[in-house]
């Protein structure tokens, strides 16, 4: 019925047209129904949350990358874990950065967090760095892990039978916290920026990583330090320390 009311309107005002002076013209109205007008594509959703790009530039962060610190490649599909550790030490990260180089044992962390908030990272986030060592025997087996050639396993120590899996460097970025265990808790701004550190690693690979800390790895060493415990089961479950 519609159309042919449309057709009828259509048809009036061309007469209407015909009978009009030459060389005038009729403003006309035509009425459109819904179902006359193409469907518009929907506008493309723009993306969650600011990019890895825009979290890095938001943290206090300094890079000083070592070649004595990078063991091999870890591209994203080898990415599975973020592991937490303490220093033991109260000095800044440049000072942590500089003894791991100085001890000539090719350990450190990707990251280091200093307590006032500032991060230096020594290890690009595709690189290996040698910062979880080895673990309890059976742990690459129950963290997913192996032990695939990636990692050189340069200035590694094997330390007894008990010890003896050495899977998780090659699957995860290491970040040390500056701390000394019973020492009281951790400054806000440090939190705060292993907050923001958490959220550009997520950004990074596109995805979340597990968090866990060095002595689920390897069972009897000190860090993460116990008054950190409630920020880690926070960070288990929602990725920021409150």
């Amino acid at each position: 019925m519609r159309r042919v009311t449309v057709l009828v309107v259509l048809l009036a005002l061309a007469l209407a047209g015909c009978s009009a002076g030459q060389g005038e013209k009729d403003d006309a109205v035509v009425a459109v129904y819904p179902e006359d007008v193409a469907e518009q594509p929907a506008e493309a959703e723009a993306p969650e949350g600011p990019d890895a790009e825009e979290l890095l530039t938001q943290l206090d962060l300094v890079t000083d990358f070592r070649d004595e610190f990078d063991h091999g490649p870890k591209d994203a599909e080898h990415q599975r874990y973020i592991v937490l550790h303490d220093t033991e030490g109260e000095g800044s990260p440049e000072s942590v950065v500089s003894w791991w180089s100085s001890s000539g044992n090719l350990v450190a962390a990707h990251f280091v967090v200093g307590r006032d908030g500032h991060i230096v990272r020594c290890v690009p986030l595709d690189r290996i760095a040698h910062h979880a060592g080895y673990g309890d025997t059976g742990h690459n087996e129950a963290f997913g892990i192996t032990e695939d050639g990636r990692d050189d396993m340069a200035g590694a120590t094997p330390i007894g039978p008990s010890f003896a899996d050495y899977g998780m460097n090659a699957w995860s970025v290491g970040i040390e916290l500056v701390h000394v265990g019973g020492s009281g808790d951790y400054p806000p701004e440090q939190l705060e920026a292993l907050d923001g550190l958490i959220a550009y690693i997520d950004a990074y690979y596109g995805f979340e990583s597990e968090i866990t800390d060095h002595k689920a790895w390897r069972s009897g060493n000190s860090d993460t330090s116990p008054e950190f415990a409630g920020y880690l089961a926070n960070y288990q479950d929602h990725r920021t320390h409150d």
